[in-house]
């Protein structure tokens, strides 16, 4: 028995908006550069390992009809956001987990 192929990755430029800003702001806000490097490590280690079983991670509640419903899971205090379609896992966003996320994922 073969193993399943992983997704294929695609990103927003949302989510690379997102990422960056997140690690401008811990290396330079907070004065934390080895932690900005850290979370960068971790978002890729997670996004990896859920490219292989994209449908593990929970599903987000949300008021809007979507034709991809969303997933998520947490790397430290952010959330990362994705849809699957075909054989693609489109990572789309990468957020504070403390914020109002009914403002910014309806």
């Amino acid at each position: 028995m073969t193993a399943a192929k992983p997704f294929r990755l695609s990103y927003l430029p949302l989510f690379w908006d997102d990422l960056n800003d997140a690690v401008t702001y811990i290396s330079e806000v907070l004065q934390a550069p080895r932690a900005a490097e850290k979370l960068i490590d971790e978002v890729e280690s997670e996004v990896l390992a859920h490219r292989d079983a994209p449908g593990m991670a929970a599903v987000y509640k949300t008021t809007r009809e979507r034709p991809f419903p969303y997933h998520w899971f947490e790397v430290g205090n952010y959330m990362v956001f994705y849809v699957i379609f075909d054989d693609v896992m489109e990572v789309r966003r990468f957020l504070y987990g403390a914020r109002d996320l009914t403002k910014v994922i309806p």
